[in-house]
């Protein structure tokens, strides 16, 4: 790639109500993975993740804890941003939508659409749920309570400043028409249409006038800028996007980034990324991102005594809540990266618990990888004086060994490629996993601690250690995007540099040169006993 092509990915941003749990933190591990591979890939990646701090909810918790509401979210930001740096993310940009710039270009952009008619200002009648921060009509309530949260919900009437959302209609639906994977997995993009847009926009409000800590519409104090008016616009704000001048005088790092290459979020927001804010870069004259993945749930795994195999959400009230400091303690941080990007299926809620944590580090990361790894270098160092020296040494029959392993790798690191690039990260980390396994398997076939005893045989040895040698620089290679951590220790210690993608994207075996490895490599995974752990 001579000119490097740009990438702009974003997580959605966290809500400072308060401290993460663990299945919060599936957006930027996932977004994470997907940036750094798109950096070995060859992309110029700018990776922006960041916090929403308006609403009520924060007005209410803050005055619970007598403190402001800017020391409140201070706070909570500070926690999530050192969450986000101990699972090791590589963002560019942490954005914070108390920035004086986000604030500044909110009000602008919200005069630039007051001043061209697609907002309006009105009265709200109706039913509100305050945890979810979102109006509902009767008819979407179900048992009289909030239809995403189930809580309780009351009925308010308020001026506030409305959206003509219904204006953007069927433009919307026609980007759908034309732009079939808008929005991944292709299931939330037919509950959109059909749940959504066909049976019509309502104008959406955008401005709260009964409490106070929000962005201030500028041409009216009463009032403060709405949850989705205020968090959507951060995807370009956060980059400099000027509603003044629009993009021919915005900042050089807009007119790069935007748009967005992909939007990776909670399925329970894609309707606010898919409809809301396309239809407002629709009215402010901007493109829209180019894709939507709206990944699933990370839940809690059932009780064995419950009988079910449906996931539970964490609450602190249902004691079911892990926070990822508390994993990263027992784990390590690419134990907990390992369980977060390799559980969490493409299209289906992931199931998270202790005592799964806890099997999938020991079967998967000990058992599979680590065992390779461990082998491997030790019998380099006991049987070759920790010298990998590829002598090509096989029979006919050893050959046939030899390419099914390499075969094998072949298919492996294409799968892993192009799964990757369907944003189906778990099935992706299994490619890696087989390539493991089929080199364990190797070891199994060829047996090198037999072949050591024969003198007559060091060619071959040197050959087996080398292909397995080479599995693992492949394999440490391909993890650098989801265990960054785990890649470097391996590469380290067999003093191997990481395979560039343009040759591992077209592997040719063989090109490895004689090195001599590390004496006293450390145990990637120490294997963990379920019992032994406190929480």
């Amino acid at each position: 790639m001579d000119k490097k092509q740009k990438f702009y990915i974003t997580t959605a941003i966290v809500y400072t109500s308060a401290k993460p749990h663990i299945g919060n933190c599936y957006d930027v591990v996932v977004s994470d993975a997907y940036a750094r591979f798109k950096r070995y890939e060859g992309f110029d990646v700018f990776f922006m993740t960041g916090t929403d701090e308006h609403g009520e909810k924060i007005e209410k918790k803050a005055k619970e804890q007598n403190v402001s509401c800017k020391d409140y979210v201070d706070n909570i930001a500070n926690e999530i941003k050192t969450i986000w740096d101990s699972l090791n993310t590589s963002y560019n940009k942490f954005m914070r939508t108390t920035d004086q710039d986000h604030i500044e270009q909110v009000q602008n952009i919200f005069k630039k659409l007051y001043d061209q008619g697609d907002i309006y200002k009105g009265t709200y009648e109706g039913s509100y749920c305050t945890p979810c921060e979102s109006f509902f009509t009767d008819s979407q309530l179900i048992d009289g309570k909030c239809p995403d949260c189930g809580r309780e919900v009351y009925k308010m009437s308020e001026e506030a400043y409305f959206f003509k959302m219904s204006k953007y209609a069927n433009k919307l639906i026609k980007h759908f028409e034309e732009n079939g994977e808008f929005i991944l997995p292709i299931s939330r993009k037919n509950e959109m249409i059909n749940n959504f847009l066909k049976p019509g926009l309502k104008d959406l409000c955008v401005s709260r006038s009964s409490f106070k800590w929000g962005i201030p519409v500028s041409f009216d104090e009463k009032h403060v800028v709405y949850v989705w008016l205020d968090a959507l616009t951060n995807y370009i704000t956060g980059i400099g996007y000027n509603a003044n001048k629009g993009r021919d005088g915005s900042s050089d790092l807009y007119k790069k980034y935007w748009p967005a290459d992909v939007h990776i979020i909670g399925k329970d927001i894609v309707r606010f990324h898919s409809i809301y804010w396309p239809i407002f870069l629709m009215a402010l004259g901007e493109e829209l991102p180019k894709k939507i993945f709206g990944h699933p749930w990370l839940l809690s795994a059932p009780d064995k005594e419950q009988n079910s195999d449906e996931g539970i959400k964490m609450s602190k009230s249902r004691g079911n809540v892990l926070y990822p400091d508390t994993l990263i303690n027992i784990f390590g941080v690419d134990g907990v990266r390992f369980f977060l990007l390799h559980e969490m299926p493409y299209d289906n809620d992931g199931l998270i618990s202790l005592d799964l944590v806890c099997e999938k580090y020991n079967s998967e990361l000990a058992n599979v990888l680590g065992n390779l790894v461990q082998r491997t270098i030790a019998m380099v160092n006991k049987y070759n004086n920790g010298i990998v020296e590829n002598t090509n040494s096989f029979t006919e029959e050893e050959k046939i060994i030899d390419l099914d392993l390499q075969n094998t790798i072949k298919k492996c690191i294409e799968k892993n490629i192009t799964l990757m690039e369907e944003y189906k990260v778990a099935n992706s980390f299994d490619a890696i996993f087989d390539i493991c396994k089929r080199a364990n398997k190797y070891i199994d076939e060829t047996f090198p601690w037999i072949v050591a005893k024969d003198p007559n045989k060091k060619d071959r040895l040197n050959t087996i250690l080398y292909n397995l040698v080479e599995a693992i620089v492949i394999v440490a290679s391909l993890l650098n995007s989801y265990l960054p951590q785990t890649s470097d220790t391996i590469l380290n210690e067999l003093n191997i540099n990481i395979i560039p993608f343009i040759k591992i994207k077209n592997y040719e075996f063989g090109k490895i040169q004689k090195v001599k490895i590390n004496e006293n490599p450390q145990i990637l995974f120490q294997r963990k006993d379920i019992k032994e752990i406190n929480v």
